[in-house]
């Protein structure tokens, strides 16, 4: 039976590293997928991982049928066997619905990756959607961590180096960015509710609260 399978995780825990994976064992068995993906941080049409690993993929445009896309290939004589999309929280819900068309009337497999929630800790639209009609939903095995060495559970959104918690939902960057640059930063819980990240740590930790001494 083909399925609609969710891979979620953080960022950095390695779920574009195993959507290439996934391609390369089947296309090594001499099946070929379509591979989708929306505002990859190598540029537009790529699938990359922070490996150094990249694939061409077809960008999904906001008002893009995915659906319609995958029909009309296989009109046209094309070969696809299932179909791969990485960045899949970029889509919108109408979107998620085209997958699961794509699984129960083209009978494909389909695996999305994406993270599940935004530097707000709010669920993105197309993350939302997927975790509604997924037929699986799987959690990346590969751990984050965040500076303190616990498991990070939560995408913090930084500025200068400072998580900030308001702005768009949708602002293209990367972890490891020059800290004047927008970037990302997994965090745990605890200190992404305490707005602490791995500078701001650093920081403290240079600066000491100094007790005040009374003269004897």
């Amino acid at each position: 039976m083909s399925e609609l399978v969710f891979f979620s995780g953080t960022m950095d825990c390695g779920k574009s590293t195993l959507a290439l994976q996934i391609g390369h064992n089947r296309s090594a068995r001499g099946l070929q997928g379509v591979i989708f993906t929306r505002d990859d941080r190598a540029g537009e049409g790529k699938l990359s991982s922070r490996l150094g690993l990249v694939a061409e993929a077809v960008e999904v445009a906001e008002g893009m049928d995915v659906y319609g896309y995958v029909v009309d290939l296989l009109s046209k004589g094309g070969k696809v066997d299932y179909v791969i999309v990485d960045e899949a929280q970029f889509l919108v819900p109408a979107q998620i619905d085209q997958l699961a068309r794509v699984v129960d009337d083209l009978g494909l497999d389909v695996f999305a990756f994406g993270i599940t929630t935004d530097f707000r800790t709010k669920l993105f639209p197309g993350s939302q959607r997927l975790i509604e009609l997924a037929d699986r939903i799987e959690a990346l095995q590969v751990e984050a961590l965040c500076w303190c060495g616990a498991r990070a559970t939560h995408n913090a959104r930084t500025v200068g180096a400072e998580m900030v918690v308001e702005g768009a939902q949708v602002v293209v960057g990367d972890v490891n960015r020059p800290a004047e640059e927008i970037g990302y930063e997994v965090l745990c819980r605890r200190h992404h509710l305490r707005r602490m990240t791995a500078a701001s740590a650093r920081a403290g930790a240079l600066s000491p609260d100094v007790l005040p001494v009374t003269p004897a």
